[in-house]
């Protein structure tokens, strides 16, 4: 039996299942994998790099089912977007900052769009241009999301009921059936999910990476600045960013100023990263992280998070 929601009749897929599009992991074969086992599967684009988007997009586009692509709102720019629309995607996500620029030129091409909300203004925003779809960010994911943001439990509901009939999906946290479950309770027509899909064999990540993924604890889990300024991204501040710990953690935590300010602190960092003290990249994991205790391929991975969500339901209901 199928979970059959708003979201799954839109974009005409079995499960109510999506790939969070997480830059430097949601690549071609981890979307693809995705969306063969039914979800949607929903390329990383973040800023929308040309040479990224022709190398990875042919691999999700040629999945024979319904595949997306998600940007950076404040990062990339229209040929970006018209870039990945050249492939026939099924949806296009937007996420962080105002979608308005980029969301012409979707709804112009008549792919579904959705937008990712960190808080009921922006909830309306993406109402007002013409998102399809709208996913609720909670601050228990994985990567980034807004400094002053709200839990999933609370969030997804209120978004749900200022969305009326267009569908949200909940994300934040969500890493086993369970979740997606508690997704569908709260109004939800779907869930979004991350760090879960980090620990496949199709992500784009270290190895290493992957082992801290199944090896961590949400206690381990902070968000943050620290690493994003010791690594001198371009991450507006009123985003953090939600990983495992890290060296550079315990040394600047508090003193965010004074390391933008230093310099030889930032020099310091790529050395470090460069004689492989530290990691090339941190660990970017959201408090579902105990959830996960091994690598499983991504499609499998999908159906067995559909059958937990349906047991879950079915537990549920006769409680």
């Amino acid at each position: 039996m199928a979970l059959t929601t708003a979201f799954t009749r839109l974009l005409g897929v079995r499960h109510p299942i999506v790939l969070a599009p997480m830059g430097g992991s949601a690549g071609g074969a981890l979307a693809a994998a995705v969306s063969r086992g039914g979800g949607l599967g929903l390329l990383g684009a973040g800023a929308g790099d040309p040479d990224w988007l022709a190398r990875e997009v042919p691999a999700a586009a040629g999945c024979g089912k319904p595949w997306g692509v998600g940007f950076l709102t404040w990062a990339a720019g229209v040929g970006a977007v018209e870039q990945a629309l050249e492939y026939g995607p099924s949806a296009v996500m937007l996420s962080f900052g105002d979608p308005g620029p980029l969301a012409e030129r979707v709804r112009a091409a008549g792919v579904p769009l959705i937008v990712q909300v960190t808080d009921l203004d922006e909830a309306r925003r993406a109402l007002d241009v013409g998102a399809d779809v709208v996913v609720a960010q909670g601050t228990e994911s994985g990567g980034h999301g807004a400094r002053h943001g709200r839990s999933t439990l609370p969030f997804v509901p209120a978004v749900a009921d200022l969305a009326g009939p267009v569908p949200v999906l909940a994300a934040g946290g969500i890493a086993d059936g369970r979740g997606v479950a508690a997704a569908l309770a709260l109004g939800a027509a779907g869930a979004l999910v991350g760090t879960r899909f980090q620990a496949t064999p199709e992500a784009l990540v270290d190895p290493t990476a992957a082992a801290a993924i199944v090896a961590g604890g949400s206690e381990e889990t902070e968000r943050n600045r620290v690493l994003d300024i010791a690594r001198g991204s371009a991450w507006p501040s009123a985003y953090t960013a939600r990983t495992l710990g890290h060296p550079y953690l315990d040394r600047w935590r508090g003193r965010e100023g004074e390391l933008a300010a230093d310099g030889e602190a930032r020099r310091a960092y790529q050395a470090d990263v460069a004689r492989g003290a530290v990691p090339p990249l941190p660990v970017w994991a959201g408090e579902g992280v105990d959830l996960i205790t091994g690598l499983r391929p991504a499609a499998g991975l999908v159906a067995d998070l559909a059958i937990q969500a349906e047991e879950a339901l079915a537990r549920a209901g006769r409680r």
